[in-house]
């Protein structure tokens, strides 16, 4: 019986015909902020992207970091007439922008596309959950192991990114639910204990190697 073969999201967008605009954002850069029109939805091709929301006190939240293969703004085809939280580039992107009535269209015409957007908010639903119970039973070092194993890709990719690109431990400590001081204490802890390493001139800056051996955090009682 023949395998069958995953959607490729990035050759279809990328095929003549596709209504989609490209665009490279450097690091650091805003890719969309909170309340600007939700009038498209964007495709990772390369890179990572911050996602972002801010209180009415100013306080900012990491909802997540995105990477390769995800999407962006997806609730603009619910209808929401503005972006919900802000995107930033944490490293070079390149991006797909699609209007939302080309995407809706998409969806509507091509079932493959559709069945893999699907499968992608299904898993992106299944991880805000996780987040969820994790923030609320967990405690803020084993929220800190599961948030870099996530970045290192551990159970979506066959052969995970074992090396993080650097990132703020501000990032994480939004990330976690913490305070920067936190994280590079756990940062310290986990590399004595050989589950992490990493070499940085800045404690506010590290590019974070992750060993497998990190999983042990999240398996203690």
């Amino acid at each position: 019986m023949p395998v069958a073969t995953r959607f490729d999201v990035a050759a279809f967008l990328g095929a003549a015909g596709v209504a989609r605009r490209g665009r490279n954002v450097r690091a650091g850069e805003r890719i969309f902020s909170q309340g600007d029109p939700a009038d498209s939805v964007l495709y990772i091709q390369r890179g990572r992207v911050k996602l972002s929301v801010v209180s009415r006190g100013g306080k900012e939240a990491v909802v997540a970091v995105l990477g390769a293969g995800d999407f962006l703004g997806e609730s603009a085809l619910a209808g929401g007439p503005v972006r919900l939280g802000s995107a930033t580039a944490l490293e070079s992107v390149n991006l797909v922008r699609i209007d939302t009535a080309a995407m809706a269209r998409l969806l509507h015409e091509e079932h493959a596309m559709a069945d893999r957007f699907i499968e992608y908010m299904v898993s992106r639903n299944m991880r805000v959950e996780a987040d969820l119970v994790d923030q609320l039973f967990n405690s803020s070092e084993r929220r800190l192991a599961r948030t870099l194993l996530q970045l290192a890709r551990y159970g979506r990719d066959e052969q995970p990114m074992r090396v993080l690109p650097k990132m703020s431990q501000e990032v994480l400590a939004g990330m976690v639910g913490t305070t920067r001081s936190r994280i590079n204490f756990f940062l310290n802890k986990f590399r004595r204990l050989g589950f992490i390493s990493y070499t940085s001139g800045r404690q506010a800056a590290v590019g974070i190697k992750v060993n497998p051996t990190l999983l042990s955090v999240l398996m203690r009682e």
